[in-house]
């Protein structure tokens, strides 16, 4: 192992390293490219688009609307999107079965764009929050969400989303033994190539308010949390037997959410388990420096490639960000000025 020796001033200067771009770029540890990035959108069943109040600059998209989003996605060299659906309140239940019809609105926008864009990778949501009445990820009886009960039903919902085309079912519930579930009923029912990205390690954040807002949900859930199954933020080696877990059921890849306030958590999934990790850049933080930069305190351009930039230095693999298509635009006038 290197051990590191005193070196007296002038004949160690470490800004000879940075003192031209060529030589910045060849020295360069992390890089940031569009490749990296997954897009997260918003689908409603309506036509036109509506903006999403507390998240500037991002749009709920009609399924026309979401294939064109793909087309340019694919055109920036963004692999996927994230796709989450805004469902009409008369199609709320209880229990959320709307979640398992496979002529819901997800599985329509799926079709759609694996139709039109079959080389873009479609990620799926798995969780019942958009489809209860309730607003939680489960099933509730009593006031209790019921753990067994909502791992069935979620591996219903996984099952029509990868009928409908989904590469990538996304279980963001965080129920304890969904992920071998999902994956077993996946397998015996002949979808043993659809990946599993499991929100392993989710915290029961208070940064997830916007995303709330565009799906509808916030006003079902009311005064009530989610503490009893999403993770307290204090922790962080819960976060690894998480983690462990679903490796050990058939998780592919796994995520640790929100992202910013967890870096530690995301280096020390990466550092544990070598296996493809992914950060999931929130809305309540995509909002803030939407926000400080309005209010002209904040370089957008700027501070949003540094913070991606900084999930990728944490050891994140790919970045789900509602900035991807700006920061695909945004990499590709640097690449161009730098060509």
């Amino acid at each position: 192992m290197w051990t590191p020796q005193r070196v007296p001033f002038p004949t160690l200067r470490h800004r000879r390293k940075r003192t031209t771009g060529w030589i910045r770029d060849l020295v360069r540890e992390n890089a940031l490219s569009a490749r990296d990035l997954i897009y997260p959108v918003f689908v409603h069943g309506q036509e036109g688009e509506g903006e999403v109040g507390s998240m500037p600059g991002v749009r709920r998209l009609s399924i026309a609307g979401l294939v064109d989003i793909a087309l340019e996605a694919r055109d920036l060299g963004i692999p996927a999107l994230a796709i989450f659906p805004v469902i009409d309140p008369s199609r709320k239940t209880l229990d959320g079965d709307e979640a398992f019809n496979p002529d819901n609105l997800i599985c329509r926008a799926v079709r759609a764009v694996k139709e039109a864009v079959p080389d873009v990778g479609i990620v799926c949501d798995v969780a019942l929050d958009p489809y209860t009445t309730h607003g939680q990820d489960g099933i509730v009886r009593d006031g209790i969400i019921l753990n067994d009960e909502t791992v069935e039903a979620l591996c219903k919902q996984s099952l029509v989303q990868a009928q409908a085309g989904c590469d990538v079912i996304a279980p963001s519930d965080m129920m304890d033994g969904r992920i071998g579930a999902i994956r077993t009923s996946l397998d015996g029912y002949g979808y043993r190539d659809t990946l599993i990205l499991s929100y392993a390690a989710k915290y029961a954040s208070a940064f997830y308010g916007p995303f709330r807002d565009a799906v509808g949900s916030k006003a079902a859930l009311g005064g009530a949390d989610k503490r009893t199954y999403q993770m307290d933020p204090a922790n962080t080696d819960e976060a690894l037997r998480e983690v462990s877990s679903d490796i050990d059921e058939g998780a592919d890849m796994v995520m640790v959410k929100p992202g910013l306030p967890y870096l530690d958590v995301i280096r020390r999934v990466k550092e544990t388990f070598s296996v493809p990790t992914a950060a999931y850049h929130v809305s309540g933080e995509y909002a803030m420096l939407k926000a400080a930069a309005q209010n002209g305190w904040l370089d957008e351009r700027a501070c949003m490639l540094e913070t991606l930039l900084g999930f990728k230095r944490a050891g994140a693999d790919m970045v789900l960000t509602y900035a991807a298509m700006d920061a695909a635009h945004w990499l590709a006038e640097d690449e161009g000025a730098t060509g």
